[in-house]
């Protein structure tokens, strides 16, 4: 790694034996629950948040406009976010990584949100496709997959989707089937983020053919090196927001994978798979959160700007009633994210809080966009102004991930728990 990001290694080991030593600790550290709560962030953490908001206001803003109308994948930003530590925050220090807990990724993620969230997926997109590796891979796998990220600024992708399953992980129909020391894949992914940019991918594929076999024994994961012969990604698929973030369809014929290069084991992909939710799930409700604080922030602007009926916008009570709202919206859609980031990084189970902070922040995010739209008026429906393009971007928060409603079921599902003996 760069100069740069082994001195914000260096700044990780310091900042953690602060906070074990400073009477605030924050609500992010691994401080013992029974100290109570701070809102206070470590030093290291005001660092990585303050590099990122510094990279995302000055280097991302004034390009997003540009990456919005062409659709163009954003390699130099990328390169930029990379060179400063602000990818692949979580890869673990023997791989060469930060090895950053979920909350650390949440800050960064947010103000990378701010500037873009179509820049902030591309790179989002890097810690959905690792997770599976992280949690499930062995060492070799590690050092491989995880480890050539350290070293230069290459992408990965998560396939899992297939046109006829997306929220229905289990209606997968990839195959994959043994021969040898190889599995033999084909199959069809969609809706794959980075997929024509992605050195690998994490790919989920049924390899027990009984169509009534379990979820949780029929499909395995494996890792797929992008230039594997019969991997054939599709067109850049032009979508409603996000333009920039890079979305295909792959095909995958005949492709071989070594047995080496499967997690686990056969039968542990759709743990694997939906494992790596409890953990991304936080970071892509602090885009959302990061997209939301951008709209409450123009809009204000706005409103202290534009004059109507002889007074600003703001000083009206109908549209500082708007401001308060979304105020409100999305510093607990902050709160809500920093609680299911810490509960992971504290070790515990986090289905619950990562779905309420996912499903919330996501629809928060629409709303605010809306609402910072309908402060604009007119201006706000023109793409010269940001906020047309916020409104755009915020959609895809209710789908990717795990649709709001899929984060309602799960929400459900957990809550009842409680109260079943």
């Amino acid at each position: 790694m760069l100069r740069f990001t082994q001195a914000l290694r260096a700044s990780v080991q310091t900042g953690l034996r602060f906070q074990h030593t400073s009477p605030h600790v924050a609500l992010g550290s691994t401080k013992s629950a029974s100290a109570g709560y701070s809102f206070e962030l470590s030093e290291q953490q005001k660092e990585f948040r303050d590099t990122a908001r510094k990279f995302a206001r000055e280097e991302i803003i004034p390009a997003a406009p540009h990456y919005d109308k062409t659709g163009e994948f954003p390699v130099p930003l990328i390169k930029r976010a990379w060179e400063l530590g602000l990818m692949n925050s979580h890869i673990p220090e023997h791989c060469g990584g930060l090895g950053l807990g979920i909350f650390d990724a949440c800050l960064i993620t947010e103000e990378l949100a701010y500037g873009c969230t179509g820049v902030q997926t591309a790179i989002e997109a890097n810690s959905l496709g690792q997770m599976p590796v992280i949690i499930a891979g062995n060492n070799d796998q590690q050092k491989k997959y995880l480890g050539r990220m350290s070293e230069e600024p290459l992408m990965c992708a998560y396939c899992v989707t297939e046109p006829g399953a997306g929220s229905d992980v289990a209606g997968i129909k990839t195959r994959a089937e043994k021969k040898g020391n190889e599995y033999i894949i084909n199959g069809q992914k969609m809706w794959i983020t980075n997929g024509g940019a992605a050195n690998w991918y994490f790919l989920l594929a049924r390899t027990d053919p009984d169509p009534k076999a379990p979820a949780n024994k029929a499909f395995t994961g494996f890792i797929i090196d992008a230039d594997t012969p019969g991997v054939q990604p599709g067109r850049k698929e032009i979508n409603m927001g996000q333009r920039c973030s890079d979305t295909r369809g792959i095909t995958f014929e005949d492709v071989r994978v070594p047995k080496e290069n499967v997690l686990i084991g056969e039968g542990a992909g759709f743990k694997v798979a939906m494992g790596a939710f409890d953990k991304t799930r936080p970071p892509v409700a602090a885009g959302a959160t990061g997209l939301a604080q951008r709209a409450l922030d123009e809009a204000t602007k706005y409103a202290l700007e534009r004059k109507t009926f002889g007074k600003v916008l703001a000083h009206h009570q109908a549209v500082s009633f708007i401001l308060a709202e979304m105020a409100m919206k999305v510093e607990l859609a902050r709160m809500a994210y920093q609680r299911a980031a810490w509960e992971v990084d504290e070790g515990r189970r986090n289905t619950y809080f990562a779905s309420i902070a996912k499903a919330f922040a996501g629809d928060i995010a629409n709303q605010v966009a809306s609402d910072a739209v309908q402060v604009f008026g007119g201006n706000g429906f023109n793409s010269e102004y940001p906020v047309e393009k916020l409104m755009r971007d915020a959609k895809i928060y209710q789908i990717y991930e795990g649709t709001a409603q899929i984060q309602r079921i799960i929400i459900a599902r957990e809550h009842l728990a409680k109260y079943t003996v």
